[in-house]
């Protein structure tokens, strides 16, 4: 088998391991897992380094497990936590569950007839008859007290000033190690991946494998480092929120922008990370990018990188179309491909007014609109001026005449107008 740990620490994807991981899985195809908490109804771009250690996992020829939390998600993972989590209602729970199923289908084929064929599960199949009786026999009398407070995640809670934690939250590490004693006798999973901060919960799990198998039992784990950013700001956040891998909580264009404001330092990190560009790729692109910064090589190579795999090529196309009507030298008939989710998310914080639709229906001069309807210019004579200097676009148009007229024909999308004032400066007017 091809190196699979050597491929991931270049990446900057290896943070812990277990002694022998990395013979392992050169020896033989290996089957893995990663586990996905159902906090919401899909996943966010924090998400992406597990799903793609998955796909790296297939495309090296071992075998990937996704496994869904419907039944640790009821409890909520302590680790990195300082406070108890709320519960989360079974209906809520089912809602996310399936919603992460179908994000993680876009990235990886469960219906392969693949040998290595990913696999998905969830580990409410195996938890909803175990009883607690059956539990704490079976499964608690393995482990020490002593050993589950010694973990990170348990020692942060208790030494804090919070309010502890609850024996619920206690017992979430239990609960995913027996996930991973569960895979490794029905699956032959024998590795568990995750982020730096599962590693307490991971090694529980390669614990209960051992103790409860025979002695010669062997379980492996790896994690990867927690992405940060280079000044200091959460990874993954925008001024919105989240930035999601669904369409329909972060548009494509959104996402696109993202990654192509990303900055110098970031972007050389990210590019190993989050693509499956081979070393020498990564390595001349990080070079001609440092020769010519202002460019932003790496930044629309790593957006480009990125977008295609979450949304695909076509989504890609669109959202560099719509980025172009900004900052580059866009025509009408390419502002009209718009749909009006992406006029608001390509102009969103312009200087907005809004004219009834009646009065557009009569029309409303140009020099009207620019001061009068709005107050694009601050009078009219200055509107003349800028008309006469050729500095007005009217959706994306160079406009030369003074007493045009503007109608309901001049809509995009029969409801927006597009003005720009000089080289960069946008307006949007949107009719009601």
């Amino acid at each position: 088998m091809r190196n699979i740990v050597e491929e991931l620490s270049w990446r900057g994807l290896v943070h812990n391991i277990i002694d022998g991981t990395e013979e392992q899985l050169i020896k033989e195809s290996t089957t893995a897992y990663i586990g996905f908490d159902p906090t919401s109804d899909s996943l966010h771009i924090g998400s992406l380094v597990p799903i793609i250690l998955l796909v790296h996992l297939k495309n090296y020829g071992h075998q990937p497990i996704a496994l869904v939390g419907g039944a640790t998600g009821m409890i909520g993972d302590p680790s990195g936590k300082s406070d108890e989590r709320n519960l989360l209602t079974e209906e809520i729970l089912d809602k996310n569950v399936a919603g992460i199923k179908r994000v993680l289908s876009r990235f990886l084929d469960f219906n392969s007839t693949d040998t290595n064929a990913p696999i998905m599960v969830n580990n409410y199949d195996w938890m909803k008859d175990f009883s607690f009786i059956a539990f704490a026999r079976d499964v608690g009398k393995r482990i020490t007290v002593n050993y589950m407070m010694a973990k990170d995640s348990v020692k942060k809670r208790f030494s804090g000033d919070g309010p502890g934690m609850s024996f619920t939250e206690f017992t979430y590490q239990l609960i995913q190690g027996y996930d991973f004693y569960h895979l490794y006798k029905n699956y032959n999973c024998v590795l568990q991946m995750g982020g730096s901060d599962q590693w307490g919960n991971i090694t529980t799990g390669t614990e209960l494998v051992r103790r409860m198998s025979d002695e010669e039992a062997k379980a492996y784990a790896l994690t990867c480092p927690l992405v940060t950013k280079a000044d200091g700001t959460k990874f993954g956040k925008s001024e919105g929120g989240n930035i999601w891998l669904d369409a329909n909580k972060t548009s494509v264009y959104k996402f696109y922008q993202y990654w192509i404001n990303t900055s110098d330092i970031d972007a050389e990190k990210y590019i190993k990370i989050f693509t499956f560009l081979d070393k020498s790729t990564i390595d001349i692109l990080i070079s001609e990018h440092q020769q010519a910064p202002h460019l932003r090589l790496l930044q629309k190579r790593l957006a480009e990188e990125i977008t295609t795999f979450v949304h695909s090529k076509e989504e890609l196309d669109k959202a560099i179309e719509a980025s172009n009507i900004l900052f580059g030298k866009s025509t009408k008939d390419q502002l009209q491909k718009l749909n009006n989710e992406q006029i608001i998310d390509v102009f969103e914080g312009v200087p907005t007014y809004t004219i009834v639709k009646e009065k557009l229906a009569t029309g409303i001069g140009i020099i009207d609109i620019l001061n009068g309807e709005t107050s694009i210019l601050p009078s009219k004579s200055e509107a003349r001026k800028m008309i006469k200097a050729g500095g007005i676009q009217i959706n994306l148009e160079k406009l030369d005449d003074e007493q045009s007229i503007l109608n309901l024909s001049d809509l995009i999308n029969e409801k927006y107008i597009v003005i720009r004032k000089g080289k960069k400066e946008y307006n949007l007017i949107q009719v009601e």
